[in-house]
């Protein structure tokens, strides 16, 4: 009797081990997020806004991946890009006037927004253009809401390897800076 109850002790413990070991999955998401963190693309795990399609494909369900670009020397107004068929779209939920003010007394209203990134193609790589959901630009960041879960999981990405998480990162930083250019350019 004293040997049974020695081996569900034992049993027990080790599962109570087990079950604090992270995933296979939580361990390559973790490893994404800290090489972005390291090439400076600000990640956050946020919850899906709710004017991006997240979760079974309805607005702002589900959890989602957050990487800004900062730049400190640029501003952008504020404006929201869906992606669709690999192009970003101007979000059509957003408005499309934003209020503006000069300085000098008098000269505050409105002006029409520009999408410079209106048909813009996504340009990433293979296992990171399906995840990406929405671009955001507000004051002088930009920021790229995507599935990064999807880009480590098996049934996603098949093709994962981790060799691939820094170059892939590094085309998406690139991509994001190329789009930040863009609309800089008031040409």
């Amino acid at each position: 009797m004293g040997t049974w109850v020695a081996i569900a002790i034992g049993l027990f413990v080790l599962g109570s081990i087990m079950a604090l070991k992270p995933s296979g999955v939580d361990v390559r998401l973790d490893k994404l997020r800290m090489t972005a963190r390291r090439l400076e693309l600000n990640p956050k795990l946020v919850a899906c806004p709710d004017w991006i399609r997240g979760r079974n494909n309805e607005y702002g369900k589900g959890m989602m991946g957050q990487y800004a670009l900062i730049l400190d020397d640029m501003k952008f107004p504020e404006t929201r890009y869906q992606v669709i068929d690999g192009e970003l779209r101007p979000d059509s939920t957003s408005g499309t006037q934003i209020e503006v003010n000069d300085g000098a007394q008098g000269n505050a209203g409105t002006q029409d927004v520009t999408y410079r990134l209106d048909h813009e193609p996504l340009n990433l790589p293979a296992s990171i253009t399906p995840l990406v959901k929405a671009v955001y630009t507000k004051a002088n960041s930009l920021v790229v809401f995507w599935e990064d879960s999807g880009y480590v999981k098996p049934n996603t990405n098949p093709n994962y390897d981790p060799q691939h998480i820094e170059p892939d990162l590094l085309a998406l930083k690139a991509a994001m800076y190329q789009w930040a250019q863009k609309l800089a350019n008031k040409g």
